[in-house]
């Protein structure tokens, strides 16, 4: 057999392992940080952990799943894909669904919650591949190669918002730009729609009362410390009393009902403080080594819709846990970006899983062997 077959037949194994490691940190994690909350609330410390970790082995079944289907099937199927998730989004607007902290972004069928916004970040990338891949030297053009992506990311970013969810269109916007930059649209262009995405997060912030209180409190947070910024001011203190070598696993005194539901989007604080600065940058390099091997994995694909469904997978997950990791620092003001593979969230993690699982696709029809 030869070697280029069988470089065609393996996956991109560091890339695998980042992925592995990231979750298997999530499910211990997420055990550590919920288990005084999932006893106190449904008497039994396990709770948590068992949900997560039945979402993780469903996750990790379809991405190996996927990973054996030939990534070129979702180009033939992208538009039946853009419906089912936009049906999904305007399902969950519904008043038969409950709305949760003011927000509908669950469609809950028994035990189990789908969240749609998290297909729509993907959905996305799917769309821009195939459309991309077709339109060629045009995407230098502004009407016909930026303007379309524009109005579909911000169509499904629209849609996201209608949920009350800001952060994830957000997402979406942010990820809508690094694909155009990397499919090779002017500079100028890039520019443009940076400051018009820039410009509807500043209207979107001001024109909501709690998001601007969320932005003054970003600015300082001890002004309200019993309000507003009590959140971050408890993840803070959770970070610096973590020290570098942290409080030990398991140890978390935030966790205790300081930090509210700290097993979701504020679980980084929670690592800071059993597992110290050096936890923390263990996960930050596994993150960055995700980011440096997806971006291999784009310059080897074989094809260009490879390449730019490798950079928005990859996109999707580097913006995401910058975001996370900056709020939960107090680099940004306070947003709801899950930590992906690490906060607890199962329609989160089983549909981050299974856009791994058309990643690591990609990773096993390259053109060569170079790499990072």
């Amino acid at each position: 057999m030869s070697k280029s077959l069988l470089r065609k037949q393996q996956v991109d194994f560091i890339l695998l392992s980042c992925i592995m490691s990231l979750v298997a940190i999530g499910v211990i994690m997420v055990y550590s940080a919920s288990s005084h909350i999932a006893l106190y609330k449904y008497k039994n410390d396990l709770y948590f952990l068992k949900r997560q970790g039945a979402f993780a082995f469903l996750g990790f079944t379809s991405m190996f799943f996927i990973s054996r289907i030939d990534y070129h099937w979702f180009r033939h199927h992208t538009g039946k894909i853009m419906i089912i998730v936009v049906a999904f989004l305007l399902l969950v607007l519904l008043p038969i669904f409950p709305s949760i902290n003011g927000a509908r972004r669950w469609i809950i069928i028994g035990p189990v919650s789908i969240q749609p916004s998290e297909m729509a970040k993907y959905v996305v990338v799917l769309y821009m591949a195939k459309s991309i891949t077709n339109k060629g030297n045009q995407i230098k053009s502004f009407l016909y190669g930026v303007l379309p992506y524009l109005l579909v990311s911000g169509f499904f970013a629209g849609l996201v918002l209608a949920e009350k969810n800001l952060s994830i269109a957000a997402v979406i916007m942010i990820v809508t730009i690094i694909v155009l930059f990397a499919a090779g649209c002017k500079f100028i262009h890039i520019c443009l729609v940076g400051g018009f995405v820039g410009a509807l997060g500043v209207a979107a912030t001001v024109f909501q009362p709690y998001r601007m209180q969320r932005f003054l409190t970003f600015l300082d947070p001890w002004a309200d410390p019993k309000g507003a910024g009590y959140q971050l001011i408890q993840s803070l203190l959770a970070l610096g009393s973590g020290s570098i070598l942290g409080q030990g696993l398991g140890l978390s005194r935030q966790k205790c009902y300081y930090i509210p539901e700290p097993h979701n989007d504020f679980i980084f604080s929670v690592i800071g403080e059993e597992l110290g600065l050096v936890g923390c940058t263990f996960i930050m390099i596994l993150f960055i080594i995700f980011i440096a091997r997806g971006i291999s994995v784009a310059l080897n694909a074989k094809d260009l819709y490879g390449t730019i469904l490798a950079v928005g997978i990859t996109a999707v997950i580097a913006v995401q846990a910058i975001i996370n990791i900056a709020v939960v620092t107090g680099s940004m003001p306070v947003t709801g970006v899950p930590l992906p593979f690490i906060s607890y969230g199962g329609s989160s993690l089983f549909i981050n899983l299974s856009a791994m699982g058309l990643l690591l696709n990609v990773s096993k029809q390259v053109k060569n062997k170079r790499s990072f």
